[in-house]
């Protein structure tokens, strides 16, 4: 009997595992950031940005609500100056992204 508990045991743990392991949105947004952002922003709550005019991630949200961020991530962000490229984000990774920015806020 407490051989065939611990096999079931063992069985739920087993297939509970991958859910466990799965990134969180803020984990993927923060890989997204990493890759595609870090080499100008600062993308965490203390280091300097790379490119001095880049603002620290962490701080958008003093400058817009991060909320509002989502329709210009959709549409593709253009800015004036062109060290910055265009890009669009699916809707997972604006979510994931999203996510990631509240955790700085």
């Amino acid at each position: 009997m407490l051989q065939g508990m611990l096999r079931h045991g063992l069985i739920g743990l087993l297939l509970m595992t991958p859910a466990l392991a799965a990134p969180t949105a803020e984990q993927r947004g923060k890989a997204f950031a990493q890759a595609n952002c870090a080499r100008c922003h600062a993308i965490d709550r203390g280091s300097s940005s790379p490119l001095k005019i880049a603002p620290p991630l962490r701080i958008l949200h003093q400058r817009y609500p991060i909320e509002s961020l989502g329709e210009a991530l959709a549409e593709g962000i253009n800015t004036g100056h062109a060290d910055m490229p265009a890009f669009e984000l699916s809707p997972d990774q604006i979510h994931d992204l999203l996510s990631y920015l509240k955790t700085l806020e």
